[in-house]
């Protein structure tokens, strides 16, 4: 053992890498593949958002803001929650502008974690979940979800993963990287078992703009919620722009309050040119959030078709931007394919395990690229596939 890593925290060196970040180091030291990887819109941040933040720039708007966020942008994301999801955040005290919806997460669980609490979540789910829990000297405990009910929540499963010392329920809908959903009625048994539990709901909904089959619906939204939801949005995936770094979490004063104390000691507060993006985006995007929209939903139809074609099995997501094909027809795993895959075709697609052990004989291929590239690149699976036999 070297000298410096014996200064490593115990929690942070039994952390895993990110599982999507070290298999795109392999990516990208090669030319001419094809990425359907990353979780990142292809469109370019629709131009009234970008001349937003080039004005400021050009006023000099270069300082600090208040922790919290610019007043203008937490009033323009009042208005917006309760036009759209139904929810009223006073802009004072109840909304907390934060550095994308990774840093309120992050901060959403060091503000309501002690030691030793637990917090149960679904997978396949973002990467992040399961490593933010343990950095709060949480225990997390993970439900897995099935492709036999295109991977909706099943209730009845949280129930029985409950055990005491459960404090926090995680939620992610529409779901990364299954595409997954939940519909009213079981958002209702959830709220109703949060209730019977006294559990804190984390609900993250950044893809919420992105559902398109049926009506989005948040649990903060359900009857005696309010105070137990800490709702969480960004503007990195509807609104393509990932590299502002802008997301904002919602929720009772008190829970705002200590997450803001988390905030202003490690974050200060979100880029100021970001924000005032932002303002703009939320107050006259809705346009722009619909043309996208429009493309992801013609590109999630032609991929869930195609590989349903090729043999691997596939449900339509009914949200975000990717599909969780099955390769259990293979008999592959799912690291093996993908590597495989790369090898052979310059296809980059995401393994199911880097989402969890449930993500076992899937693979996470993101349609946010363009309508050609992906028929390029089904087509290259097809050829893949074809082969393995």
């Amino acid at each position: 053992m070297s000298t410096a890593n014996r200064f490593v925290a115990d929690h942070v060196a039994g952390l895993p890498r990110s599982g999507i970040r070290d298999f795109f180091a392999i990516v990208s030291q090669m030319k001419d593949a094809i990425s359907l990887g990353i979780g990142e819109p292809d469109f370019v941040t629709p131009w009234h958002i970008r001349e937003a933040a080039i004005y400021a720039l050009e006023q000099g708007k270069t300082s600090y803001t208040d922790n919290r966020g610019l007043i203008k942008l937490r009033r323009a994301l009042s208005t917006y929650v309760e036009e759209n999801f139904g929810m009223s955040y006073s802009p004072d005290t109840e909304i907390l502008v934060t550095v994308g919806v990774s840093e309120a997460i992050d901060i959403a669980l060091r503000a309501v974690i002690n030691p030793g609490d637990k917090v149960l979540y679904h997978e396949p789910c973002y990467v992040s979940y399961h490593p933010s829990v343990t950095l709060t000297h949480g225990q997390a405990i993970g439900v897995p979800t099935s492709a036999e009910d295109n991977f909706a929540l099943d209730v009845d499963k949280v129930i029985a993963a409950w055990e005491p010392g459960v404090k926090v329920l995680m939620l992610n809908f529409p779901t990364n990287p299954t595409g997954g959903v939940t519909d009213r009625a079981k958002l209702e048994r959830l709220a109703k078992f949060a209730v019977e539990k006294d559990l804190l709901i984390l609900s993250d909904e950044v893809y919420a703009e992105l559902t398109y089959d049926g009506q989005h619906t948040s649990i903060a939204s359900l009857p005696g919620m309010r105070d137990r939801v800490i709702f969480l949005h960004g503007f990195s995936k509807a609104w393509a722009m990932t590299g502002f770094r802008i997301g904002f979490a919602c929720g009772a004063p008190e829970l705002i309050e200590a997450m803001m104390k988390v905030h202003q000691y490690s974050m200060m507060c979100a880029p100021i040119l970001s924000q005032e993006a932002a303002t703009e985006a939320v107050t006259n995007g809705a346009e722009s959030v619909a043309r996208m929209k429009e493309q992801y939903h013609r590109r999630r139809d032609f991929v869930a078709r195609r590989f349903n074609e090729i043999g691997l099995k596939c449900h339509a997501p009914e949200g975000t931007f990717y599909a969780f094909p099955s390769i259990q027809s293979t008999g592959l795993k799912s690291m093996d394919f993908c590597k495989g895959l790369l090898d052979a075709e310059k296809v980059a697609v995401v393994p199911g395990t880097a989402f969890g052990p449930s993500g076992e004989g899937f693979f996470r291929a993101s349609f946010s690229n363009s309508y050609e590239q992906l028929i390029t690149a089904t087509d290259a699976i097809e050829r893949y596939v074809g082969g393995l036999g």
